[in-house]
């Protein structure tokens, strides 16, 4: 199955499909922005960033998305079965958690994040366990580290990072050596 975002019901919500576009499942259904969500490697489960809005804040998401526009400041980490069910929130930090992508053990969950960035300009890269505990910072930089993904045996992190750029706000990609920490 293929994991997606969309607005078809007026919000930003998190769907399944079949590759072949049939059998579109809705597995999000809460007031908010969900999206950039991947599977575990084994299918089973699916790790997503939302933001979820209440009161004075929910009436300011609505009017954005009215023209279709997001704010997604303040976005924390949630897994859930493949079919939706079992939604847990697993960050609690207040901070901008984005790109969620399971290491192959199942069992961890690499994202970056600002948490540690007063400012919150500067992202890093952390990893979390499954269900939420352990939270620890891989990456130290003081430039932007973003959207990591590892091979299938784990054994390496791909990641782009604006660190050794020719200039200001140039994105590379880098390829490093992995092991759980």
């Amino acid at each position: 199955r293929i994991v997606f975002t969309s607005i078809r019901t007026g919000d930003i919500e998190i769907f399944s499909m079949k590759i072949d576009g049939s059998d579109v499942r809705q597995l999000t259904n809460i007031a908010g922005y969900d999206g950039g969500a991947f599977y575990s490697w084994d299918g089973s489960k699916i790790v997503f960033r939302a933001s979820r809005h209440a009161g004075s804040d929910l009436v300011s998401y609505r009017n954005l998305l009215s023209e279709n526009l997001v704010r997604p400041s303040k976005m924390e980490l949630y897994v859930m079965n493949a079919d939706g069910s079992n939604m847990r929130q697993i960050t609690r930090n207040g901070a901008a958690n984005f790109a969620p992508f399971w290491h192959p053990d199942g069992k961890h969950i690499i994202f970056a994040s600002n948490a540690n960035d007063s400012l919150g300009r500067n992202f890093d890269l952390f990893m979390i366990d499954e269900d939420g505990g352990n939270m620890r910072q891989l990456t130290f930089e003081q430039t932007f580290d973003g959207f990591p993904m590892f091979t299938r045996d784990g054994r390496r992190l791909i990641f782009a990072s604006n660190r050794g750029g020719s200039r200001l706000g140039e994105t590379n990609l880098f390829l490093a050596d992995f092991r759980l920490p």
